[in-house]
């Protein structure tokens, strides 16, 4: 692990702060994102505190922002030297109101632009770092509440839930997962999806008003399995439900939706 480089999202709080600990105690080096300066920088300290051996970087971007996405990817690009792993976490729930139709800054959809298009342009940007540095992975965290999408009606324009949207974004992200591990094999960089943990105790439950029945470490340990276990190596295109190899919704076996989805991915992303 020292020489190992992984960038974690959305790591200032509930997993993905939990997955950037585990990384850090193990040393090597863990790049943390966020997207807000002050909780940024004192989690950043906090990591330093817990694991002095590790190297820990900084890097803030709001993910609503696709503009703010590609920034990103490039200047990652050009301030690291390598890249063994990418953990797309960050994530919009449900929310706190689910009737709220929320917006990212380009006008999409929030959980469809935040849980789906970034990861899947971060992806895309990172990888020239992520084959120049293979064999690398990447670790898509999405969950076992997935939802078809209606391709009619990718946004919800019509009744719209907050957990729909949420559910149809991380069914979106598995099909992506699909999709770029096709791409991406034989290149020595893996794209794999997993369900963590039931309902963990992070914000995002609670804000939606469910009540946890999940610790954050244990969605913390199939995570970094699926990132770092030798025996999984190879392993790519895959999804989980946290340890085990699992099926998931059967859209995502449906390869002309795939296509539809990746079609329109691209153009949201500006072709990327």
């Amino acid at each position: 692990m020292n020489q190992h480089t992984t960038l974690v999202t959305g790591a200032t709080q509930g997993l993905g702060l939990g997955i950037a600990r585990d990384l850090a105690a193990r040393g090597g080096t863990v790049l943390l994102h966020g997207r807000d300066r002050t909780r940024l920088d004192a989690v950043a300290a906090r990591v330093r505190t817990a694991a002095p051996e590790a190297t820990v970087r900084t890097y803030l971007a709001d993910l609503a922002d696709l503009d703010q996405v590609h920034a990103l990817a490039a200047r990652i690009r050009e301030s690291e030297p390598r890249l063994d792993g990418l953990v797309n976490n960050a994530v919009v729930g449900g929310g706190p109101d689910p009737q709220l139709r929320q917006f990212s800054r380009q006008g999409h959809e929030l959980r469809f632009a935040v849980n789906h298009l970034a990861p899947y342009a971060l992806a895309r940007g990172l990888l020239p770092l992520l084959t120049g540095s293979a064999p690398a992975r990447i670790v898509n965290v999405a969950s076992m509440g997935q939802e078809a999408i209606d391709f009619d009606d990718v946004m919800l324009e019509r009744d719209y839930e907050g957990l729909r949207a949420y559910c149809r974004s991380k069914l979106a992200l598995i099909m992506a997962t699909f999709e770029l591990a096709a791409e991406l094999d034989g290149t020595g960089v893996t794209v794999n999806a997993l369900h963590p943990a039931h309902l963990m105790d992070t914000s995002g439950v609670r804000a939606y008003g469910l009540t946890p029945v999940t610790t954050v470490d244990e969605g913390v340990r199939p995570t970094v399995r699926l990132l770092l276990d030798p025996e999984r190596e190879t392993t790519t295109g895959r999804y989980f439900d946290r340890f085990t190899d699992a099926r998931a919704h059967e859209q995502a076996y449906d390869t002309d939706a795939r296509q539809r989805l990746m079609t329109l991915t691209r153009a949201l992303c500006g072709g990327s």
